[in-house]
């Protein structure tokens, strides 16, 4: 159950709106247990079972104070106006509790909105915070189908089998009690049998709860896997129909979809017997008290007259309702708890890049970035070992080397999406890990392989993350960048939304909006991954003319494919299994004839 108080956890900022719904929920309940006391001073002086009283009785705050003083004001109105004008009254008085009854129920509905629906905004919003803090590690490790699974399905589950059913939590309790308290002031030996057959009732549906939880939390992970797949078939549909297996991704997705829908039948079927189940066990109970209430009337000594023992047997029936409700509820959240804790394993993943509780300020970038006896590892093996080197200022460092030699792990260590695992990162002479992160990473530009652009327009993807930006400054950025004509020939200039991951451009369109978003940005540092080895001669020429003009007075590290693109830096630092084997200029390297030399005879060859 600890899951399910920390989703109700959430519920703190609308604790304003719960309380008003209580308040509503309890006037729910006074206006129904009102509307059934009538009944019985009425039934018994209508039928003539008790003599009308005269005298008023002395009003306290007891139960049967209350149903004498009941008699009194029934009594007085069939002496004075008789009994089917007092049933006229009764009728209406009993139509208006009902009115008033209904009427908070929709108040305390009302007021749970605000709840349901507030409480699950701060899931989310706390779920999609944490991606955004989580490292890249985690995303390595979690399927995106999985992660979006959990983000959007298993968020939903919680609001439907958890939210749906909260107020019942508070209602439903507040209602059996109110109802039980005026039941045993009736008869306490028939409430005492009612106590003693109810429990049984609940724990044969608790059991049944019990294993639909566990199964719930297997269907929501297959149902992960189910979206894993859908966004992988998307993403490879390439592929798939390149190599021609269009049968047999869909053989295997129809398996997976078989064995998730049969584990679907079952879940259902367990969830959809708690209505039925609980109805028949009501049924069974109201027989039962029937059978023993009835006997207790029969009786020779008649322990319980028989309007009491009618008004018993309706408020009675007034409890099953409610318990139905709980008993489906319990159901229910049982199911949402196996998504909660699915939440919640995002929620609680360990931050592995954590920033420093008296982090320093970033000040700028005045002098050097310096690798100092630095090791890196993902899991067991060293990716980067005992790098030194020292980046000055407005100096341009390229890596390069074969590929897993460490190059991009190197570069993803400066803004720390990755810390080391020995050694020290220095920034002018402090340890990165004793700075703001945000200061950090608001020193470097990233241009990567890959353009990462969003499905938005070319100016919200020149001006992403800055909030107030002008249509100029976007100009000049995309002038640099060697963009500025294409945009201009789309469709909506600058205005033209580029589609998902901007797949209405071309792969050098995107590099060039990539590098008009980082010249806006303006970052002293810039890091570029491969920016142009992915690109067609024509399409690297404007992207390499656009990285020479955002590289000019600027920190570069570039990590470089085509060697050619490099000779100009002002050093070279080779890597070769995570270790740096050779580094200096162009000509120092080619004069070396070591790994460096090789690399250039290959590409001068290819």
């Amino acid at each position: 159950m600890k899951k399910f108080y920390r989703v109700l956890s959430y519920i703190k900022p609308y604790y304003a709106f719960a309380g008003l719904n209580i308040f509503f929920n309890v006037l729910t309940v006074v206006f129904s247990l009102f509307s059934f006391t009538l009944l019985v001073p009425f039934l018994n002086l209508l039928f003539g079972q008790e003599e009308l009283v005269s005298v008023e009785p002395v009003l306290e705050l007891n139960t049967k104070s209350f149903l004498n003083y009941l008699n009194y004001m029934i009594s007085q109105i069939i002496i004075s106006e008789g009994k089917v004008q007092a049933l006229i009254y009764i009728c209406g008085v009993i139509l208006v509790a009902f009115f008033l009854r209904n009427f908070a129920r929709f108040m305390a509905m009302y007021f749970m909105a605000n709840v349901r629906i507030g409480a699950i905004k701060g899931i989310r919003n706390a779920i999609y915070n944490k991606l955004l803090i989580l490292p890249l590690s985690f995303f390595s490790k979690h399927k995106k189908g999985d992660v979006i699974a959990r983000v959007t399905t298993d968020v939903q589950e919680v609001e439907y089998s958890i939210m749906n059913y909260l107020e019942m939590i508070v209602r439903d309790p507040v209602t059996i009690i109110a109802f039980l308290i005026f039941m045993i002031s009736i008869s306490p030996q028939l409430t005492l049998f009612v106590l003693i057959i109810l429990p049984i009732t609940g724990v044969i549906i608790g059991q049944i709860g019990k294993s639909l939880r566990k199964q719930s939390k297997v269907g929501q992970n297959m149902f992960a896997g189910l979206l894993s797949n859908i966004e992988e078939t998307i993403g490879g549909l390439r592929i798939i129909k390149g190599f021609n297996a269009i049968n047999y991704t869909d053989r295997r997705f129809k398996s997976f979809n078989e064995s998730y829908s049969k584990l679907l039948i079952w879940i259902y079927r367990r969830r959809d017997l708690s209505s039925p189940l609980s109805e028949f066990l009501s049924s069974a109970v109201i027989i039962v008290v029937l059978w023993f209430g009835g006997r207790m009337v029969l009786s020779d000594n008649q322990t319980i007259a028989a309007a009491d023992f009618i008004t018993y047997i309706v408020v009675f029936s007034q409890i099953i309702p409610p318990a139905k409700t709980f008993a489906q509820g319990f159901f229910s959240i049982q199911k949402g708890i196996a998504s909660a804790e699915r939440i919640f394993e995002i929620l609680d993943a360990e931050e592995v890049i954590e920033e420093s509780p008296n982090a320093k300020k970033v000040k700028g970038f005045k002098k050097e970035i310096e690798f100092q006896n630095v090791s890196f590892k993902y899991e067991k093996e060293d990716v980067l070992k005992n790098i030194n080197l020292k980046i000055p200022k407005g100096k341009l460092i390229a890596l390069v080397g074969e590929s897993g030699g460490g190059k991009s792990t190197m570069a993803d260590l400066l803004p720390r999406f990755y810390d080391v695992s020995k050694g020290n990162l220095l920034l002018d002479g402090e340890n990165i890990k004793d700075l703001k992160i945000d200061g950090l990473r608001n020193l470097m530009g990233i241009v990567s392989q890959e353009s990462i652009l969003f499905n938005d327009t070319i100016f919200n993807n020149i001006a992403f993350g800055l909030d107030t930006v002008s249509k100029e400054d976007v100009i000049a950025a995309a002038k640099v960048a060697n963009a500025h004509e294409f945009i201009l020939n789309t469709d909506d200039g600058y205005e033209t939304n580029i589609g998902d991951r901007g797949v209405k451009l071309s792969g050098g369109q995107r590099q060039r909006i990539s590098i008009a978003r980082a010249v806006l940005a303006n970052p002293p540092i810039l890091i570029l991954d491969e920016a142009t080895s992915s690109l067609d001669t024509e399409s690297e020429k404007l992207v390499q003319e656009a990285l020479f003009n955002i590289m000019k007075d600027r920190t570069s590290v570039v990590i470089a494919h085509r060697l050619s693109t490099i000779q100009h830096a002002d050093e070279i630092v080779v890597l070769k299994g995570g270790e740096i084997v050779e580094r200096g200029t162009h000509e120092e390297l080619i004069d070396l004839e070591g790994v460096y030399k090789r690399l250039q005879d290959l590409q001068s060859f290819k």
